[in-house]
Parts: C-alpha cells; structure tokens; sequence
C-alpha cells in the first residue's frame, strides 16, 4: 500500500511539475494581435454536405455587398476595414503568368468553362467573376456583369498592394509549380518575400525545398506540427514541422497545445513560426474548419491574445479586433 502512494505521490509532482512548466503565464510574446482575411471581403456560403467540387457561388447568402473575392477592390475593402494579412489563391496560366482566382474550375463563377490553369491569362481577363453567383437556387444573379474583366494576375496584385502582406495559397497538387512561381517573383521587382507567406500541399514542400528562409505551411506541415509538438513541447522542444511556418489552431481546441496561449506563442515566435486562431471545429454543423466568422467564435479568442485570427468575414470581425485593440 504505501509503495502505491509513493508511486501515486510521484506521478503528481511529475504531472505538477509539467503542467508548472508549460503554464501560459511563463510565455511574453511580442507580436500583435493579427487578423488573416480569407480571400478579402467575399460573398460568404453555407457549408452543409460541402464538398471539395461544390459550386459554392450557388450557395452564397443573401448579398450584403457587392465584393467579390480575389479581385482588386475585395482585397482593398478588407486592407481597409483593418486585415493586416489577406489570403488569394492562385494558378499559374498558359501565358506564363500565375491568375489570382479561387476555383480549380472557372465554370462555376465565371461564364467561361475549363481548367482554370489551361486558360491565358489573356482570356481570363475577358470573363465575369460575378456571373453565377445566386443566393435563391438560379431565380436571380445579383452580381452578373459586376465582374467583368476584374481577374488579376498576381504581379498585378503585389503591384497594387507594396506594402501589403499576403498568405498566398497553392491551389495544385503539382511540385513544378513552386519552380515556376520562385521564377516568377524573382523576376517581379516589389515581390518582397518578406512580405509573404504559402500555403499548399506538394508545391509548398517544393517551395521548402527551394527557399527554406521562406514561411510555408499545409496540411500535412500541420498535422505533424501538431502531433510532434503534443509528444515534445511538453519539455519545451520544438519540432522542426513547426518551425518557421504559419501554425492555425481551432478557436475551441487551443487549450489542447502545452502552453496556451501566450507561452505557445513565445515558443512558435522563437521558432519562426506565427499561430493564427481558425474557427472552432464542430463537424455536426459545418464541416471541416472555416474562419473567426461572428461574435460567439471570437469570444474564443484569449484576452491579450497577440497572435493571429483568420476570418471570412472580415466586416463583422473587423470591429471585435478593433475594440480588442483599443487601449
């Protein structure tokens, strides 16, 4: 019996001593709150039996504005209501320029049809961004003819916005396009890397590989980021899934991570790496994981929190951030 208590006994200290150890209030990040705007200002969708080939312009709300994502005034609006970074999408063209669109498809929001990286820059130029989106199953299209010739290049993008920072998201699966985009920006004179960061699967490993100064994130850079740091942080190490890279944490599980939240963030800032808030994974009502999107989801957002929270509607969480700013 009092051999079972010494063990018992000892076991305590040892979980006290490594919950001591990996108390938040140990972590003094630097950086500031951040907010991430999810393709700009855009015209959000209902999420319900999504899936990764759902037309999701046939499912918008009701328009509140006239936005439409990925294009010049959607990325300004959302500078303007205070993103301190914005998220595009890009392709690579046929004319050896990369397009800034969402869909592996232009069928769905535009009037033209095929692969979006089988089109000429020229031609994309051409179509209406705003042609299919309906919030009532096709009986009207509230944004037709508002899109036309509003497609943009990525050059064209990084021109409009100098100073701006962007998280630009790979849309393919193929490793040759990071060649091609490293290309692209070192011969784009105010592409400042700096400024930068990437998201993707094969062409972000890629891009790793041939710029590892650069931060690179994906799916499979998370779920071993997230793995490797449950088995290690708890003493402190930091795995190299997670260095330098853009860690993004489910509003509703950060207490999960050893350290949450502000020691988390001291360790990721000291590894390179900034942790950006999503939304709260709840798999009943919306499937897989969206953005900090209304009040309730932003509640969930520590007090002081001085890393960063990704939204899709940047208009409704612009002035939550504002207040949580204000001195």
């Amino acid at each position: 019996m009092r051999k079972r208590w010494i063990v018992l006994g000892a076991l305590a200290l040892t979980i006290g001593a490594i919950a001591l150890y990996n108390a938040p209030f140990w972590g003094a990040p630097q950086g500031a709150l951040t907010v991430l705007a999810h393709r700009g200002v855009h015209q959000d969708y209902h999420r319900e039996n999504l899936e990764n080939d759902t037309c999701t312009a046939e499912r918008i709300y009701p328009p509140t504005h006239a936005y439409i994502e990925n294009t010049l005034p959607s990325i300004q609006a959302a500078f303007d209501l205070g993103a301190d970074i914005v998220e595009i999408d890009i392709h690579p063209t046929t004319d050896g320029e990369f397009a800034v669109f969402h869909d592996w498809t232009i069928d769905c929001r535009t009037n033209g049809q095929g692969v979006t990286r089988e089109q000429s820059m020229a031609y994309l130029r051409t179509l209406d961004l705003g042609y299919g989106y309906t919030a009532d199953g096709g009986q009207t299209y509230p944004l037709r003819g508002q899109g036309v010739g509003m497609m943009r290049s990525l050059r064209e993008v990084l021109a409009a916005f100098p100073e701006r920072r962007f998280l630009i998201n790979f849309k393919s699966n193929d490793r040759d396009e990071a060649d091609l985009l490293v290309e692209y920006l070192d011969a784009t004179p105010y592409a400042d890397y700096a400024r930068l960061s990437f998201y993707g699967a094969r062409p972000a490993e890629r891009l790793h590989e041939l710029r590892p100064d650069l931060q690179i994130t994906g799916r499979r850079w998370l779920m071993r980021c997230a793995k490797d740091y449950m088995l290690t942080g708890w003493f402190g190490a930091m795995p190299d899934a997670c260095r330098n890279s853009i860690i993004f944490v489910p509003a509703n599980y950060g207490w999960v991570a050893w350290g949450y939240p502000d020691l988390l963030l001291e360790r990721m800032e000291r590894a390179g790496s900034q942790v950006i808030i999503v939304g709260p994974i709840n798999r009943d009502e919306r499937p897989g994981v969206g953005g900090v999107d209304d009040a309730a989801a932003f509640a969930h957002v520590p007090a002081g929190w001085r890393g960063g929270v990704a939204t899709d509607r940047i208009e409704i969480i612009a002035p939550l951030v504002a207040e949580r700013r204000a001195p």
